[in-house]
């Protein structure tokens, strides 16, 4: 079977184990734990070392997604993660600029290990407070247009949606 890696990464909260649930075929396999730290006031449970999923999308052909954690404490995971991936994407919740150079830093943690296709999916973009992309682009450092990955709006609950950020990424091989 030919297997494609896709990491999907970003911080805290972003969708990260959500897009993989969404799109798997099969029963994701997470690590969720109690968040104990400052996680907890975004959410009662986190990511501590990865989320595996899969989707066959051709005879022989599957995708593997494996979601990292959010925060710079469980690092390590990003390095194992990406060591073998054949592409990533990042997730930035597009309402909570706090969380915007913790995402540039794990932007540039993958960018100085691997360079393999990756694409930015804004989720959250429905919520009144969310930034422009332009404006998430340039907070993550993004300013060359013409260097700059594919940033699409993907709600990380949506099978449809989760499914043409797959498509464009798979896009960025060509």
């Amino acid at each position: 079977m030919e297997i494609l890696r896709v990491v999907i990464t970003g911080s805290v909260g972003a969708g990260k184990t959500s897009f993989i649930r969404t799109i798997s075929e099969i029963e994701v396999v997470n690590t969720d734990r109690r968040a104990t730290d400052e996680t907890a006031e975004i959410k009662t449970e986190t990511t501590v070392a990865m989320d595996f999923g899969r989707l066959t999308f051709a005879a022989g052909q599957a995708l593997h997604l494996y979601g990292t954690p959010g925060q710079f404490r469980f690092d390590f995971m990003w390095d194992i993660l990406i060591e073998k991936a054949h592409a990533y994407i990042l997730l930035v919740d597009a309402h909570r600029p706090e969380h915007f150079r913790h995402n540039r830093r794990i932007l540039n943690f993958m960018n100085q290990r691997v360079q393999i296709p990756y694409l930015i999916g804004l989720t959250h973009t429905d919520s009144d407070d969310a930034w422009e992309a332009e404006d998430v682009a340039i907070a993550l450092g993004l300013v060359d247009e013409d260097t700059r990955p594919p940033l699409i709006n993907v709600n990380a609950n949506e099978r449809e949606e989760v499914f043409a950020a797959l498509i464009a990424l798979i896009e960025e091989f060509s």
